[in-house]
């Protein structure tokens, strides 16, 4: 997964109420980490997480889906609203958490502290089969992806050898609540025939390769937001910013600050280009920093010879 400096689509929002023709590294090399558990026979143990808050839609509509369709699934999320948060854990000494119903935990944190809680206390003695992170409110493709919350919450299953999905809904424009919201019940559809995919075509090993997860981004289709999308595309993450921001001096020793999307012409193959098409963008993505290996074969050339 490319991670490049961009504003999280959060600063986007407030404003209006993955490697550019290059292989992705998740697909360059083996990963490190755990080695993911085998899938067993029956139900899946999801563990249910988000950026949006733990009674967010997205993730409610999650719950409600992915229990009918006979997983057992728990809620482990943020207490508040963690847009943007991309992959940041907190270090503090203690945090506040929340048990306000059965099968969900509200952590006062960010989504990398609720995993973190809810595989160290929630699912203890055994990790959960798979660590669904969404759905989010909004597109999570191209540079977004490196901030996101929800992908960040992803990133924690990751680190910790637990197989993850980051689901987000929305275009690559801001997005429009009626027709976002609308846009869940088709995403989270498509979620389910997802895992039911790995599930089958794991043959009880592991749901996803060693430390690679799944960044699913399902467009808004129709005027509604109910339609079905094109089609469902392998993806890399573009490397375009899509957000450009805008600083005016309030003269106060504060900024006023303005995001618009500045969309460019995404690489053939991106997860942009594919959303932008109507189709399903699903990036597999890895939880560490590593470029791919034409990259630092190059950025080594650079390096040699150097000396303290």
């Amino acid at each position: 997964m490319q991670r490049k400096r961009v504003l999280p689509l959060a600063a986007l929002l407030l404003c209006a109420p993955a490697l550019a023709g290059t292989v992705p590294a998740a697909a360059a090399e083996p990963q490190g980490g755990p080695a993911p558990a085998p899938v067993p026979a029956g139900p899946l143990r999801i563990l249910l997480t988000n950026d949006d808050g733990y009674n967010a839609p997205g993730i409610r509509l999650a719950f409600a889906r992915l229990t009918a369709a006979g997983h057992d699934v728990t809620i482990v999320a943020p207490l508040t609203n963690q847009s943007g948060a991309g992959t940041k854990t907190s270090n503090a000494p203690s945090i506040a958490v929340r048990h306000p119903e059965p099968k969900v935990w509200a952590v006062d944190g960010s989504p990398g502290d609720s995993v973190n809680f809810g595989l160290a206390e929630v699912f203890e003695g055994r990790a959960p089969d798979l660590v669904v992170s969404g759905t989010n409110f909004g597109p999570n493709v191209a540079a977004l992806a490196s901030h996101s919350g929800t992908v960040g919450g992803a990133v924690a299953a990751l680190d910790a050898g637990v197989p993850a999905i980051a689901l987000s809904t929305g275009g690559v424009a801001a997005p429009d609540p009626v027709t976002t919201v609308n846009a869940m019940g088709p995403t989270l559809d498509f979620a389910v025939k997802l895992i039911d995919r790995l599930r089958s075509r794991a043959r009880s090993g592991p749901l996803l390769p060693q430390g690679v997860g799944l960044n699913v981004n399902h467009p808004v289709v129709g005027a509604d937001g109910k339609g079905t999308p094109a089609g469902v595309a392998t993806t890399f993450q573009d490397a375009q910013a899509l957000l450009k921001a805008d600083f005016t001096d309030a003269g106060d020793g504060t900024w006023k600050v303005g995001v618009t999307v500045d969309l460019k012409t995404p690489a053939r193959g991106s997860d942009v280009e594919a959303v932008a098409a109507g189709k399903i963008a699903v990036s597999p993505m890895n939880a560490d920093w590593n470029t791919g290996p034409v990259d630092f074969a190059v950025t080594a050339a650079l390096l040699t010879g150097l000396r303290p």
